[in-house]
């Protein structure tokens, strides 16, 4: 999973600066890549095109963000419409990636092909969890930027090729942290938690947190949800408990961060975890 673009760790400071641009092309901070984030900053008051669709939520202030899907092959077209209906565009390429291939036996049959009795609670769970992306927010929830939501040994990362039972499924879009159940999971940034739902068929325990700017980040399989629906967290605070529920072989957190529709890679918005753990040990 190396990239030859530089991975986005600053993003406090980014997001908290006013930035003077020119010709109304954005400055950027992140990542031009499949699975990639890039926080964008461009004139108040324009609006947003990527690839020709509009961008969600734009910030008063200007600030945007954007996200690429694991096989999104680019080039990036952005737009600048002005309040004069004038366009400026800009194409940027879009790094490649190679994923993993990732396979988990020993799953229960209904697990991986669900009997068409549970389809409609699935369907229905796919439901609430759109909605729950649909929340938008310009709240400056992102000015601390991203921590770990748990610390320790990393055993699913985004992107990987999932073979279930020997059945090729739908790529992970998540990274997962291998903890024991109980284990206190904790914000990774602030935001306004949008879902606390007790059981999803696949996820089972599941916590959604909206950040602001169309970014929100999912916490799955959990044993316990410690926030409500409305509630604003701040990052550090305590929000669950990691579990085994759902679809999963042993207690772990499944964290993914969405931009808009796009499914992205949560690690592109903290450290390696063996620095994240050497500053935690060192704190302590």
């Amino acid at each position: 999973m190396r990239l030859a673009i530089t991975t986005l760790l600053a993003v406090s400071g980014f997001l908290a600066a006013s930035l003077s641009v020119q010709a109304a092309e954005p400055t950027y901070q992140g990542q031009f890549a499949q699975g990639g984030i890039v926080f964008g900053q461009t004139d108040a008051g324009v609006q947003v095109l990527l690839d020709g669709d509009a961008i969600d939520t734009i910030a008063p202030d200007g600030r945007f963000i954007l996200g690429f899907p694991r096989d999104y092959e680019g080039p990036a077209k952005v737009s600048i419409k002005h309040a004069n209906g004038s366009v400026e565009e800009f194409s940027y390429d879009i790094g490649d990636r190679e994923f993993n291939i990732q396979r988990i036996d020993g799953l229960p049959p209904k697990m991986v092909t669900p009997d068409p009795k549970v389809m409609s609670r699935i369907k229905d769970d796919s439901r609430q969890a759109r909605d729950a992306r649909t929340e938008r927010f310009t709240e400056k929830f992102l000015e601390n930027g991203f921590i770990w939501p748990v610390l320790g040994p990393i055993s699913g990362v985004y992107g990987s090729q999932r073979i279930l039972n020997g059945e090729p499924r739908a790529p992970h879009w998540g990274v997962d942290v291998a903890v024991p159940t109980g284990t206190p999971v904790v914000a990774p940034a602030d935001g306004i938690v949008t879902l606390a739902h007790p059981d999803m068929y696949f996820s089972g325990a599941t916590l959604f947190i909206d950040h602001g700017l169309g970014m929100v980040s999912a916490f799955l399989h959990l044993s316990e949800i410690d926030v409500k629906v409305g509630e604003v967290v701040k990052q550090g605070d305590l929000i669950g408990k990691v579990g085994a529920s759902g679809r999963a072989t042993g207690p772990h957190l499944d964290w993914r961060i969405n931009v808009g529709a796009a499914r992205v890679d949560a690690q592109l918005l903290v450290p390696p975890m063996d620095e994240a753990q050497k500053a935690a040990n060192a704190n302590n």
